[in-house]
């Protein structure tokens, strides 16, 4: 079974762009959620992706990942993500023998800047950078839905306060 064993952080600083070897573009929307599963659609740099993920046990969670026609992802992330549809830049910056990406976030959560990496083995220890900050893999207020929820919460209050 395909595991993913990531671990995420908030970002301290920029010094990590000197380290960055490439940048991908991605379009990344939630298609369906339940108690803590879900389905996602993306786009990277023009690839349709479909990813179902399970629930996750600590840093440990079941996903399978398959490649989509791009004019499906487009069609899904049109009519099944409506408003919701994350926009971000992912960079890739290897560090003491790990592939970190960095996700800057544009679009609904601009300004979030968050640092993932992904284990072999769920007790791996790892060497974190200077740019890294807190961890905030076990935080639920850096799910993306939730992030993105109280996004939209700020904004329907900006709206009522402007009309």
């Amino acid at each position: 079974m395909a595991m993913e064993i990531e671990r995420k952080f908030l970002v301290r600083n920029d010094s990590w762009k000197a380290a960055c070897i490439r940048s991908v573009k991605v379009r990344d929307g939630l298609i369906a959620g339940s108690d803590g599963r879900k389905a996602r659609v993306r786009i990277i740099d023009g690839q349709g992706t479909l990813a179902v993920k399970g629930e996750a046990h600590g840093i440990v969670r079941a996903e399978f990942e398959y490649p989509i026609p791009t004019a499906d992802a487009e069609e899904m992330l049109r009519s099944m993500c409506g408003d919701e549809v994350l926009e971000k830049t992912r960079y890739i910056v290897p560090n003491s023998g790990l592939t970190w990406e960095i996700d800057v976030y544009d679009g609904l959560l601009q300004g979030v800047v968050i640092a993932e990496v992904e284990l072999r083995r769920e007790n791996q220890s790892i060497v974190l950078p200077d740019w890294i900050g807190a961890e905030v893999t076990d935080d639920p207020n850096y799910k993306k839905s939730v992030m993105a929820a109280r996004h939209r919460a700020v904004v329907r209050r900006q709206r009522g306060a402007v009309g």
